[in-house]
């Protein structure tokens, strides 16, 4: 079995997380797989997407959908559409959603009105179309 080839520096654009959304940065140990990565853990791979993942991405749509254009909606909306009165423990997985809409460029991730990096977002955010 002969060595890898390592991929060319355009070869190793930054990938997006199928699980929670997150910017995957390519590391040379996943150089003889960079092609095959999709996952940014191990935790991540478990997870894989569930159907409430896909009702959360789904919700943020219909809600940006039914407001007007520029109008935000925050995560928690999504996930009282999907969770009911058992809604808190959606939250994260709401913002889930909302970064794999990010990148595919759906939604815009917002803070105090200004466009943010959902991979190093902390604290409140709003999501809204892009412009």
């Amino acid at each position: 079995m002969g060595r890898q080839r390592t991929p060319a520096p355009d070869e190793r654009a930054p990938k997006t997380c199928a699980t929670c959304g997150r910017t995957i940065e390519w590391r040379a140990a996943w150089a003889a797989s960079w092609a095959d990565v999709r996952y940014c853990s191990d935790g991540c791979r478990r997870h894989r997407l569930t159907d409430t993942d896909r009702r959360l991405e789904h919700a943020i749509d219909t809600l940006l959908d039914a407001r007007a254009r520029g109008a935000t909606i925050c995560p928690s909306e999504a996930a009282r559409a999907v969770g009911g009165e058992d809604w808190r423990p959606l939250m994260e997985p709401a913002r889930r959603a909302a970064r794999r809409l990010v990148a595919a460029g759906r939604v815009e991730i917002t803070q105090g009105g200004r466009v943010v990096d959902p991979s190093t977002a902390k604290g409140p955010i709003r999501l809204r179309r892009p412009n």
